[in-house]
């Protein structure tokens, strides 16, 4: 999940969603088609078909840089966001890392066919809910072309075929990350059509129409993406919201852990929608906390904007209102002095995306109600909130990072991308003997 405008989907007033083009609609039946043969597919053959897109990748290694610095040179022409310009970015080396991780989505548990429930209804009478895919994702994000290759895995490992939309700045690297995966496919036995890359704004659009043909659409941008495609689809959709992320130094903290914590969730990738864009100390150690935090963050390039008190312990800038709901996605961040943890849970409540929050603290009451009470999707205790990830949470990758009460939630990976289904059999079973109490449930249950 990002926060920065995108250019996947144009602002267009709610109702002005044009209907897809014919061209579009034959492309979204074949992705569907694949993804029923897909589904059917076994474990081995789904994980050897990750195995061969990672293979395919690694075999068009250069063609996929080539296409990400031409993408660089006109997103700099062009004169791109910083933050966007991060995200674009794809080296060597973080290509070797969405390469592992697409080998790791193949070492990953199989979702499917995980039996949940098992009931002996009455003799002879036996329901199972067992786990199934989804059918085909509607996937819009920004520009981040490593998506492409964690979403794609992620899709196959679970059975669903996908439709890919990233930001017009990607589009170069998309189609050759795409051209990649689809090598590897072809050498495996699932259909390359079960992935398909969609490149303009008009198909983004017509994505949100697909109803009937697409079965969960995830946007991976900012809060005004998502609610503008919530507005405008019939599709179910994995809501995402910004990335207003905080961290409590506690009356109990270890100042110089805290610091470092600090320092990482908001320095180590700024521009990531789980680093942290307010600091909350608490008035007792904030003397001699945010002095020292000052010269930390000045070293590292980061521009602190505060409340009057931490104004007067040495903050430069003074922050507005508007800074405690900015997801910066940059070198910034905002300090406020609270007089207590009732305060800081306060503010999080008042202000915080239900993200990831997180507390330095040694104290273990105010650790434990501080995991108790704050509604995000992660909150953590002594460690920085960059942690909220798919692959350091040992998913192999995610398609996203939900905000959303009902699950899934946090980072998603494959089991967020499942479905059940119910499975009943019989021997001639009718509900008539059980309605004139010939026969008797017994709902016994069964090993699973």
């Amino acid at each position: 999940m990002m926060s920065s405008m995108t250019h996947a989907v144009p602002a267009a007033p709610a109702g002005a969603v044009p209907d897809p083009s014919p061209d579009l609609l034959q492309r979204a039946a074949s992705v569907r088609r694949a993804a029923m043969g897909l589904g059917q597919c076994g474990d081995a053959e789904r994980r050897q078909a990750v195995l061969a897109m990672a293979g395919g990748l690694d075999a068009r290694r250069q063609e996929i840089l080539a296409a990400n610095q031409a993408d660089l040179e006109a997103a700099a022409a062009d004169g791109l966001a910083p933050a966007l310009v991060a995200r674009l970015k794809l080296d060597a080396a973080k290509l070797e890392a969405a390469i592992a991780g697409v080998r790791q989505v193949a070492a990953l548990a199989d979702p499917l066919g995980r039996r949940q429930l098992h009931t002996e209804l009455d003799q002879g009478l036996v329901l199972e809910r067992v786990t199934v895919p989804l059918g085909v994702l509607g996937v819009i994000f920004e520009a981040r072309p490593d998506a492409v290759m964690q979403i794609a895995s992620l899709a196959v490992r679970s059975g669903n075929g996908a439709l890919l939309k990233g930001g017009r700045e990607a589009n170069r690297s998309c189609a050759a990350i795409l051209a990649a995966l689809q090598q590897g496919l072809a050498a495996s036995a699932v259909d390359p059509g079960v992935l398909a890359l969609l490149t303009s704004r008009e198909e983004s659009l017509g994505l949100l129409r697909l109803d009937g043909l697409v079965d969960l659409i995830i946007p991976r941008g900012s809060n005004a993406l998502v609610r503008f495609i919530q507005d405008n689809t019939r599709i179910p959709v994995l809501g995402h919201a910004d990335g207003v992320c905080h961290l409590v130094v506690d009356r109990a903290a270890d100042l110089e852990q805290a610091l470092r914590v600090a320092l990482d969730a908001k320095t180590q990738y700024p521009a990531a929608c789980n680093a942290i864009e307010t600091l909350l100390v608490h008035a007792e150690v904030a003397p001699r906390f945010i002095p020292a935090a000052v010269a930390a963050f000045a070293a590292a390039g980061v521009e602190l904007r505060g409340d009057p008190a931490a104004v007067a312990l040495g903050v430069l800038h003074a922050a507005t209102v508007d800074d405690w709901s900015a997801e910066y996605s940059d070198l910034i961040l905002a300090v406020k002095v609270v007089a207590d943890l009732e305060e800081a849970l306060a503010h999080i409540a008042t202000y915080g995306s239900r993200h990831t929050d997180a507390i330095c603290t040694t104290d273990p009451q105010a650790a434990d109600h501080f995991l108790a009470a704050v509604d995000s999707a992660g909150v953590f205790l002594n460690c920085s909130t960059r942690f909220a990830d798919g692959f350091r949470y040992g998913f192999g990758a995610e398609v996203g990072i939900s905000t959303q009460t009902l699950p899934p939630r946090g980072p998603v990976g494959l089991e967020g991308l499942v479905t059940y289904r119910y499975r009943l059999r019989g021997e001639g079973h009718v509900a008539a003997d059980y309605a004139s109490g010939a026969r008797q449930f017994s709902h016994r249950s069964l090993p699973l």
